[in-house]
């Protein structure tokens, strides 16, 4: 039997977020469905220049359906995978059951086929909704234990703060030559997610240690608990030399990656989260090690 797929009173439109009409239609449907606030990327750099978005549009310009694919390569079990991201995705209450969301999900996949992307990835909170469509689940693992001791710093850390011009600039460049976190899991681009998430978290702390020239992204709780989200930069340093440069000294750490190249062991510990990353493509292909893809690599 023939699924229903009905776009009576509504358009299709692709490649919409050159003009302002159409991206500020996706981040209204972003505020209406999910609460979050996308429209400060404008101010940061921009959508990612290699995104790709499909959507359905009422008479008025109101995205009613929208998924967005994106260039989003990465490294798994040391190799690097040309691959593409799923963004985005929401349709409308007043539009849903009419196979809209399927329809722009196949036009995004068989969109990346064309573009040769080996592996396609999204992060969601319904994988049955997409496992029709060849995606699997991998499991996430964050790390924990004791902090090792901070080593000492040529200069402490400064705080960044990317809505200001120089800040913002800084970042750019980092983000354009950084390096994975781990060569387990991990991105080699996500600059215009990273930047967008500093903004949508008003709990993470941005820092620049200038004598390792990485920009790390951080959290630490009211029980002195640090957590570790990303480290940008071309050389990753240790997780004593953060430490140091960040001037703390706590007693757990945690980390939300697999911290391969930290100087640093923790304990794996699956991922307590009701969001799930997705994996199409690849074959059996799974990271090795317990690992997981930084949460500024997601929004």
């Amino acid at each position: 039997m023939t699924r229903r797929f009905d776009s009576a009173g509504l358009t299709f439109r692709q490649d919409y977020f050159g003009d302002p009409a159409g991206w500020a239609a996706l981040v209204n449907l972003l505020q209406d469905i999910f609460g979050i606030d996308i429209g400060p990327l404008q101010q940061l750099g921009g959508p990612d220049p290699s995104s790709m978005p499909f959507g359905w549009f009422d008479d008025e310009g109101e995205l009613a359906a929208n998924i967005s694919a994106f260039a989003l390569p990465f490294v798994i079990n040391g190799r690097i995978v040309h691959a593409a991201g799923l963004q985005s995705g929401a349709v409308r209450p007043p539009w849903r059951g009419r196979g809209l969301y399927r329809d722009v999900t196949v036009k995004a996949l068989d969109w990346c086929e064309r573009q040769g992307f080996e592996a396609v990835i999204l992060y969601t909170d319904k994988p049955s909704l997409y496992e029709p469509y060849g995606f699997r689940a991998i499991p996430l693992h964050r790390y924990e234990g004791a902090a090792p001791a901070p080593l000492a710093s040529a200069a402490p850390a400064r705080l960044l703060a990317p809505t200001h011009a120089d800040d913002l600039a800084l970042l750019q460049s980092l983000l354009k030559r950084r390096s994975p976190v781990s060569t387990s899991l991990g991105v080699t681009v996500n600059a215009a997610m990273f930047l967008i998430n500093t903004q949508l978290d008003p709990d993470i702390r941005l820092s620049f240690l200038e004598d390792r020239q990485a920009a790390i992204a951080w959290k630490i709780d009211e029980t002195g608990r640090f957590r570790l989200l990303d480290v940008v930069a071309a050389e990753m340093p240790s997780l004593a030399a953060i430490l140091g440069g960040l001037e703390i000294a706590p007693a757990a750490v945690e980390v939300l990656f697999r911290p391969d190249r930290l100087g640093w062991a923790g304990v794996a510990q699956p991922l307590e989260s009701g969001t799930r990353l997705m994996l199409r493509g690849l074959g059996d292909a799974i990271p090795n090690f317990p690992a997981m893809l930084s949460p500024m690599a997601d929004f």
